[in-house]
């Protein structure tokens, strides 16, 4: 009898541990007064975010991007701002520079951007792996808004069956660690 716990316990934890990747992912967008980009990846959150506003689902992009991070020698920011101007959706679409490392910190960094956009309902666009700790830790570090959230897919990075490819697992468990250092020890400081 103890052996059939055992194994139906090692069975759930192999289910659990196999399933893992889907618990991260969250997308379910809804209408929204702003869509927040979080800065990061840059060509998949960017691309889902003007699929979204084409779509009705909000009235402008607010775009994360760090300030200090460069590429040669263009700040990401003057990079924004020039694929923006580019753009059909140009006039609905602002850049926020941000300075934190953490998802935590870029909530407050990008705290007075969406002020100033007078929204009262944000649609965050991140990775798909990093929505749920993202709709988590905007929801704690900036009350009083409305949130939903969509996924960024980008199938180089991650994907549900996570063991299937070195980058994807590695993703995985980064996400894992985050997601668990976010609920037991940042939540609360």
């Amino acid at each position: 009898m103890r052996r059939w716990r055992i194994l139906l316990l090692l069975a759930l934890v192999g289910w659990a541990v196999v399933r893992s990747a889907g618990f991260l992912i969250l997308d379910d967008p809804k209408k929204s007064d702003a869509i927040v980009v979080l800065a990061g990846e840059i060509e998949h959150r960017p691309a889902r975010a003007l699929e979204l506003l084409d779509q009705g689902y909000a009235r402008e992009i607010i775009l994360d991007v760090p300030r200090n991070a460069r590429i040669y020698q263009w700040t990401l920011a003057d990079l924004a701002e020039k694929w923006i101007v580019g753009l059909a959706q140009a006039p609905a679409i602002r850049v926020c520079v941000t300075q934190g490392l953490s998802t935590k910190d870029e909530a407050r960094d990008a705290a007075p951007c969406i002020r100033a956009s007078g929204a009262h309902s944000i649609l965050l666009v991140t990775s798909d792996y990093h929505t749920r700790r993202a709709l988590s830790v905007f929801r704690k570090e900036l009350p009083g808004y409305s949130y939903s959230v969509a996924a960024a897919s980008d199938p180089v990075q991650f994907g549900e069956r996570w063991w299937q490819h070195r980058q994807w697992a590695k993703n995985n468990t980064e996400e894992w660690m985050r997601l668990v250092w976010w609920e037991v020890v940042d939540r609360w400081i």
